[in-house]
């Protein structure tokens, strides 16, 4: 289910957020430019630099002045914690409505043929 109500920023935050959890952009490693990113997803450069701009904001990337944007250690496992608390606190009750509201139980959920 998507939100099609957030901004384009926070999709683009969330995009990089998870990309940075799952080591497609490792601790240490540069991001993509501001425009090559928008490129790839076919976004306003300025949005895009706002997406990064919270990232620098939080501490979970630095700026090497010239050279690009870093992934700060420990960006991975701060990001995973506050992913895991949004979850919890945000989209896991609505879920958690939902199955009830349906009448599903766990083994319902369970994946039987994949």
């Amino acid at each position: 289910m998507q939100d099609t109500s957030k901004p384009v920023y926070l999709k683009l935050r969330d995009k990089i957020a998870a990309a940075i959890i799952d080591g497609t952009y490792a601790e240490g490693g540069m991001l993509p430019s501001v425009r090559a990113f928008a490129a790839q997803e076919g976004a306003n450069p300025l949005t895009v630099a706002k997406a990064y701009q919270q990232f620098q904001l939080d501490g979970l990337v630095e700026v090497q002045r010239g050279v690009g944007m870093f992934v700060t250690r420990g960006a991975a496992e701060r990001l995973r914690q506050s992913e895991r608390e949004r979850f919890l606190e945000v989209e896991w009750p609505a879920i958690r409505n939902r199955i009830t509201r349906l009448g599903l139980r766990a083994d319902d959920l369970l994946v039987k043929n994949l």
